[in-house]
């Protein structure tokens, strides 16, 4: 499911206040961490992962390679901090249109 900008922006500032709950640390994106980011979505909705130990440029890419294998969307990014959205079976979160 694709967010519109609108949503992107609503998720941003609920995602503003929540800690991240997974930290990718220097051995990178394992099929571990995945697994973890995925049952974090399923019951939070909006989750942020935190990447340490990269540069810039891979950073990016293992963000946006995070949303791609969970199946979300990345709604946003700062600094080492990616937040993530994914709806639930059992919506807790109410998108605006």
């Amino acid at each position: 499911m694709a967010v519109n900008d609108k949503q992107k922006r609503y998720l941003k500032g609920l995602a503003h206040t929540i800690k991240p709950v997974v930290l990718i640390g220097n051995k990178g994106l394992t099929d571990t961490v995945l697994t973890e980011i995925d049952n974090a979505l399923e019951q939070h909705e909006l989750i942020k992962v935190r990447v340490s130990g990269q540069e810039r440029s891979d950073r990016i890419i293992m963000l946006n390679d995070i949303a791609a294998k969970t199946n979300s969307d990345l709604v946003m990014i700062i600094g080492h901090i990616g937040g993530y959205y994914r709806k639930a079976k059992e919506p807790k979160i109410s998108l605006p249109r």
